[in-house]
């Protein structure tokens, strides 16, 4: 991979130049064919740092392509998503694509519902390697959405361009996470393995109170990393197999150990909250009432009870 830095793009109008492609027909809305794109043999442009949305749809690569951190094949088609701010990499010259790309700038979506909710949208914070397959009809389906967009940005700008297009955009993110939704169903037998991943992650790391103390609470962060996943992916994984998030899993964890250290120990309510990582005994305390309806000392006093 170069090490040459990310080449920031600020507008639709640059990304084009780059991929020596046309003007655009919109100056904060695009779509393009990736059949069209051309290599470009700056060194500058190797990776790019866009500063607009990219939904895109690459099919039919030969050899690999660098996204982020590594490479990915392409071998049918599949989804990619990206928010502002992060780095993709320009096509290589021996690499031909098929598929669609659509790019908008923050700028289109601006008052507008969809400028709130698009932060919903956790698949623009997935990897790469948690691309989304489709199957053919879903491709044809998604096919047809980017097809009005197209039709769309080809008539004559009015009153309603922006409505009629941000319409299309969000159905094209409706059925992007119905089919994640999909996604995580159907590759379940592959996926169920994770949990026991996460349980033994999470066993390990409270067992080892030397790592408590010097690292405090594990986060979702250290779980991703740990699972070769991001942490937005992995929540959302974890919530269709379980029912529960990353976060509720690291929080289960914790207060059985809680739960354990205050029923087998006599080290105070503070010190116990120490050892679990927190900084402030307020705080174990607070999220201890919130999950079991009771304090820690209440917990403690109401098992001695039952001991005695």
């Amino acid at each position: 991979m170069s090490r040459t830095p990310p080449y920031p793009i600020n507008s639709i109008t640059e990304h084009r130049r780059i991929l020596s492609l046309p003007g655009p027909d919109h100056p904060l809305i695009d779509v393009f064919r990736m059949e069209d794109v051309k290599y470009n043999s700056d060194e500058r442009f190797r990776t790019l740092a866009l500063n607009f949305y990219c939904i895109s749809l690459k099919k039919k690569v030969s050899g690999k392509v660098i996204y982020g951190q590594g490479y990915y094949d392409f071998d049918e088609g599949l989804m990619s998503f990206f928010a502002p701010g992060q780095i993709v990499a320009n096509v290589p010259e021996n690499h031909k694509l098929e598929g669609w790309c659509v790019a908008f700038h923050p700028d289109f979506l601006r008052g507008c519902p969809l400028a709130r909710k698009i932060g919903t949208y956790n698949f623009f914070s997935y990897a790469i390697n948690e691309a989304l397959f489709l199957s053919e009809k879903e491709e044809a389906l998604m096919n047809g959405i980017v097809d009005n967009i197209r039709q769309e940005l080809q008539t004559a700008i009015d009153g309603l361009t922006q409505e009629v297009m941000i319409s299309h955009l969000e159905l094209l993110l409706h059925y992007s996470h119905r089919f994640y939704l999909r996604q995580f169903i159907t590759r379940k037998p592959a996926h169920h393995q994770l949990i026991t991943e996460v349980e033994n992650l999470l066993n390990a790391y409270f067992n080892n109170d030397k790592q408590l103390l010097s690292s405090g609470l594990p986060t979702v962060a250290y779980l991703a990393d740990q699972l070769n996943k991001s942490p937005k992916y992995l929540s959302d994984l974890l919530r269709n197999l379980s029912g529960r998030s990353a976060q509720q899993h690291i929080q289960d964890h914790l207060l059985e150990k809680a739960k354990w250290l205050l029923t087998s120990s006599d080290f105070t309510v503070a010190e116990i909250a120490y050892r679990l990582g927190f900084d402030y005994p307020q705080s174990f305390n607070k999220l201890f009432r919130r999950k079991t309806n009771q304090t820690p000392l209440e917990y403690r006093q109401q098992n001695n009870q039952l001991k005695n």
